[in-house]
């Protein structure tokens, strides 16, 4: 389980620590999203995790909590971006306009992942960051349910996807309804097997 040990190697609570993570890397559909959070020592919701390791019960029980009593930014970068710019770089977008959207003086950030996005703060990247650090977890349930309701959104406008279930994952269901209707706007159109379906060269996978 994450705890504070990351956070207070670095100072925290007199120095203000910010955790940043993304949802959305790896699906066919939809745009990716990031979080960045800023804790609150008096209110460490119980049960911090990675967001894939809890339910969704317990991911809206603390995405609201969160939001109650800790500073939250989100950033979004969307398909024509992803596909314009690589996953990659696209993620990175998305993690600065999080952090720009905390609105709030920063001594550090800890970032899930193994490459330093550019921030321009003093940056620690974690592997694995959102199973060791609480900043991280919380930001990641954030980025995780923040995405799950906008794919609820879009999967109203085009259901025959069933994204309210998949979230724009590559399932062998949403597989299959490419084959039948093929790709619509919210696909990413440099990803396998969109990029397929359409005739294009460049795979960001």
């Amino acid at each position: 389980m994450p705890d504070t040990l990351i956070e207070k190697s670095y100072g925290w609570p007199k120095k203000i620590i910010a955790g940043i993570d993304e949802a959305g890397r790896g699906p066919w559909a939809g745009p990716v999203v990031s979080a960045a959070v800023i804790l609150d020592y008096k209110n460490i919701p119980e049960g911090l995790d990675d967001s894939k390791k809890i339910s969704e019960k317990k991911r809206l029980s603390l995405y609201s909590s969160i939001y109650k009593f800790h500073k939250v930014g989100v950033g979004y970068s969307n398909i024509d971006e992803i596909d314009t710019l690589n996953i990659l770089k696209a993620t990175f977008l998305s993690m600065n306009r999080a952090l720009k959207d905390l609105n709030s003086n920063i001594d550090f950030v800890l970032v899930d992942g193994n490459l330093d996005p550019g921030f321009g703060y003093k940056t620690n990247c974690i592997v694995k960051g959102d199973s060791i650090s609480v900043s991280i977890a919380a930001a990641s349930i954030i980025a995780k349910v923040t995405r799950d309701n906008l794919m609820l959104r879009i999967d109203k406008e085009f259901p025959d996807y069933n994204w309210k279930k998949n979230k724009g994952y590559g399932t062998s269901e949403h597989r299959n309804a490419l084959k039948m209707y093929g790709p619509c706007k919210y696909h990413r159109k440099t990803f396998s097997p969109i990029n397929k379906m359409l005739g294009l060269s460049l795979i960001h996978i």
